[in-house]
């Protein structure tokens, strides 16, 4: 058998027009629409590049190979690709015929190093204030969705906040495939499996949460909703499993809570929707929102909590704790905000104060100056 650091070596060879984007850490993505188109984005901006592939079949045999390395295979009858390369970043390739002009790929580049809060309150995708508050309430055991569009930087948040998670709790992680680097200790990582050419084997993300359920977690952490699993998330979510973290593609604070409900309906759990819809917004407690902004800085938007849904109006109710406010572009193009405490006292407040925590004193002073606190 071939050594592992030997294929990846070899793997490389075959991505060599690439490689230099591959080894650049300022490079977040490399995008090959054929073999002589190549992007790639750096700090949010997309550039074109002047690399290419000699021809169709260089650019194919470098999939074939990368397919080779997770034991999976691409061809015309399985013509999309998903793994991930040597170094973890994550590949996605569609050829023909479902991409007549391709092969089409994107591969996603992640951090050597774990983002940090504090690294994030440094590029100011959020405040010390807002993360004081998060630290809380993560801390408190509120369940938490971190939303946005792709590319955004979900994943890096979510591993941010995992550092506020209390080292002598058990986390189990389940994902589609592997990204998450949490920083602690005590993590189980699980991870799917999609089946072999002949249909065996395959090990689903709700195969990986029942089994989670019996495995003693004290925190549940799903890369990523995509499907029927949502509603099994939302279940531990509100049976005693508090404190659960995920991430899900949506825009705004209030599309994420439609959007989990429609892929709660995917499961095959029959379920009235009012009550569906009760429950999840039971279960879900805060949804950090982050977002891509045109001058590429990835920074978070709004921190929303839920409260409830309100079954007479058929909407869910929430409200912003953290808020962020534009004021026009730069004379760089640069995206001016801040984000400010919305003058609001969470009603998690309570659980916060159970847990021995306290909220930063931004947010009182707002909620004084809004005429909410006495």
């Amino acid at each position: 058998m071939i050594p592992r650091e030997v294929f990846a070596e070899t793997l490389l060879q075959f991505f060599e027009p690439i490689r230099p984007f591959l080894e650049d850490p300022s490079v977040s993505e490399v995008m090959i629409n054929g073999p002589d188109l190549i992007f790639i984005e750096r700090k949010g901006r997309i550039e074109k590049t002047t690399a290419r592939f000699a021809n169709r079949e260089a650019l194919m045999a470098a999939l074939r190979n990368a397919a080779q390395f997770v034991g999976k295979s691409v061809d015309p009858e399985r013509p999309i690709l998903e793994g991930h390369l040597p170094d973890g970043s994550r590949i996605e390739a569609v050829i023909p015929p479902a991409a007549p002009d391709g092969p089409h790929v994107a591969i996603r580049r992640f951090f050597k190093e774990t983002l940090t809060v504090k690294r994030l309150v440094g590029f100011g995708a959020l405040t010390d204030d807002c993360a004081d508050a998060l630290r809380a309430l993560v801390a408190s055991k509120l369940n938490v969705v971190v939303a946005g569009g792709t590319g955004s930087g979900k994943t890096s948040m979510l591993n941010a906040l995992s550092s506020y998670i209390p080292e002598e709790e058990r986390v189990v992680v389940i994902e589609d495939s592997r990204e998450l680097q949490l920083q602690r200790q005590h993590v189980v990582q699980l991870e799917a499996r999609p089946p072999d050419p002949k249909g065996r084997g395959q090990v689903s993300v709700r195969d990986l949460f029942r089994a989670t359920l019996r495995m003693r977690p004290d925190r549940i952490v799903v890369g990523e909703i995509r499907g029927g699993e949502a509603l099994d998330l939302i279940q531990a979510m509100t049976s005693g499993h508090g404190g659960c973290l995920t991430t899900l593609h949506a825009t705004y604070p209030r599309d994420t809570l439609s959007r989990l409900e429609t892929m709660a309906m995917m499961s095959d759990v029959q379920m009235p929707l009012h009550a569906m819809r009760i429950q999840l917004a039971s279960a879900v407690n805060l949804i950090v929102q982050v977002g891509r902004f045109q001058d590429g800085s990835r920074k978070v938007s709004h921190v929303t909590e839920v409260l409830g849904f309100d079954v007479a109006k058929g909407e869910y109710i929430t409200q912003d704790v953290f808020v962020r406010k534009h004021s026009g572009l730069g004379p760089n193009g640069e995206v001016i905000s801040e984000l400010v405490p919305s003058g609001t006292l969470p009603r998690a407040l309570e659980q916060v104060h159970e847990h021995g925590l306290e909220l930063p004193a931004a947010i009182y002073e707002a909620a004084r100056a809004a005429g909410g606190v006495g």
